[in-house]
């Protein structure tokens, strides 16, 4: 298994046992586990917790360069719990789980299936029962709005960052080229692969749709790739894009994918999207990404317009949806300022 999987860069996850786990598709997941990280101490009134899932293609750890004392995700103040999504190689997953589920069996997920093993996690494990803040990025923020929807009560302030609580039908069409590309590789075999590196050829082709829309024109244009070393467009690609996504498992990327595609959380309200957002009672900051063709700022700026209590900034970046990867200190200070200002109620 790639290092991808193995490496940890502030110690290891701790697995939270899910037992015979209901899905929203009507299966049950046996002896399903949800593997998540901590930072910081759980005070005695429970009260200081910040909840962080993860993006598409991501880890835990991938949040914890968020994490710092003296920044506004500070430790030594709140309780950050940092939980992996089902699907994402550690928690329960298309690589991990035995016959008859793994691989191409592994069984189709949703926002709800992360939101409500989460919810588990957070009541049963740690008796909480109030969250002073959830954010998260991309599929983060999908998780983010299903929170915000789902648990209203416990959430008191909701982020959603460069997401949208519905994947619209543009962004639908990415994730489906992305499956293709995956599924196009002939020793993809079903899912039922030996090793991951052996769809690398899928996982090229899938890198290559990523450059075009995970960045934007004007990245390409100013050649921002070299702010970061590296030498020419064709290394860029695949000394950042292919080498990103080579060490992942290709089942993990694709179910993962599977359930953004299918992001809803009007089904909360019958399919009415506005309903929906008009449940959420959390104080809530919107962000978008300058120039993401993923969750363009229009589509984040018309659901904000939905949410009674709610703000919306737009981040300027070049670094188009991957600002979040703070690839320079100005995109770095820009989230930062974002999170402590709705933490601090500055909005």
């Amino acid at each position: 298994m790639s290092n991808y999987y193995t490496e940890e860069l502030h110690g290891p996850h701790e697995t939270f046992e899910l037992g015979n786990y209901a899905l929203e598709n009507g299966q049950t997941f046996p002896d399903a586990k949800l593997t998540y990280k901590t930072h910081g101490t759980l005070n005695a009134a429970k009260d200081n917790v910040i909840l962080f899932p993860h993006m598409w293609s991501g880890t835990p750890m991938a949040m914890e360069a968020f994490i710092g004392e003296g920044r506004p995700l500070d430790p030594s103040k709140y309780f950050i719990i940092l939980p992996g999504q089902l699907a994402n190689g550690f928690s329960s997953s298309p690589n991990n789980t035995p016959s008859p589920l793994n691989g191409g069996s592994f069984p189709q997920l949703s926002y709800g299936d992360d939101v409500r093993a989460q919810h588990q996690l957070l009541t049963e494990k740690f008796g909480i029962r109030e969250l002073q803040l959830v954010l998260g990025w991309s599929m983060g923020a999908g998780q983010t709005y299903e929170w915000a929807v789902r648990y209203r009560d416990m959430v008191k302030r909701a982020m959603p960052i460069a997401g949208t609580a519905k994947t619209t039908d543009h962004n639908s069409l990415f994730v489906r080229s992305i499956e293709m590309a995956l599924k196009s590789d002939p020793a993809w075999d079903g899912g039922y692969y030996a090793k991951s590196e052996d769809v690398h050829v899928g996982i090229r082709r899938m890198a290559q749709l990523w450059s075009v829309m995970g960045l934007c024109q004007a990245f390409y244009s100013a050649e921002v790739w070299r702010d970061v070393g590296f030498s020419s467009l064709d290394d860029f690609m695949v000394r950042f894009w292919e080498a990103y996504f080579l060490q992942m498992d290709p089942n993990c990327l694709l179910w993962q994918a599977m359930k953004w595609r299918n992001g809803d959380v009007s089904k909360h309200a019958g399919g009415d999207l506005r309903a929906a957002l008009s449940l959420i009672k959390a104080k809530t900051l919107v962000v978008s990404f300058s120039d993401d063709m993923f969750f363009p700022p229009h589509d984040c700026l018309t659901e904000q317009k939905m949410i009674a209590n709610s703000s919306y900034r737009e981040v300027k970046s070049l670094w188009a949806h991957f600002t979040m990867f703070c690839m320079n200190d100005t995109d770095r200070e820009q989230i930062d300022t974002c999170i402590s200002d709705l933490l601090n109620d500055k909005l």
